[in-house]
């Protein structure tokens, strides 16, 4: 049976701890897969800055380190959270270093992917910085090409809140 909902995913935490997405059940979301030496990496702040403006409005910006790009995200789980933290103040929940396309593909990423196909209904993952919005049911309702600037992303989460 397929997932309903973001919601009824289970993921790990950078630091290997469980993350359910069911805790995130009636919050907005972005997920976003993320590297640290990627042209993209500088999003960083503006995802940092989304997350501080509406969280407590019911929003959570959620980062899934990928090194299936060209090797942009080599580093452990320290040396991320250590970087990420350093050079962008990053407060919003990372998860482990998945992997977001191909047979390897997070379960979640499967699902993010078939429900919100890409450019000319692609499914894949092309880079770095993906972004998907989910709204408070846990659906998928945006999906955002890298190049897209997270504060552009602003309008919509405000829709959903």
């Amino acid at each position: 049976m397929p997932a309903a909902s973001v919601f009824d995913f289970d993921a790990r935490r950078l630091d290997g701890g469980p993350m359910p997405l069911a805790d995130y059940r009636g919050k907005v979301l972005l997920i976003v897969n993320t590297a640290s030496e990627c042209g993209f990496t500088p999003q960083y702040a503006a995802l940092q800055k989304l997350h501080e403006a509406y969280a407590d409005r019911g929003f959570s910006v959620i980062g899934f380190p990928c090194n299936q790009f060209h090797g942009q995200e080599p580093g452990d789980a320290a040396g991320i959270a250590s970087f990420c933290e350093r050079n962008y103040g990053v407060t919003f929940p990372l998860g482990e270093k998945i992997d977001v396309k191909g047979k390897d593909a997070h379960p979640l990423y499967r699902h993010l992917t078939s429900s919100a196909p890409g450019f000319l209904g692609t499914e894949a993952i092309k880079w770095n910085f993906t972004k998907f919005l989910i709204d408070r049911e846990g659906k998928v309702v945006g999906r955002y090409a890298p190049a897209t600037k997270p504060e552009s992303i602003a309008k919509d989460i405000e829709a959903r809140l």
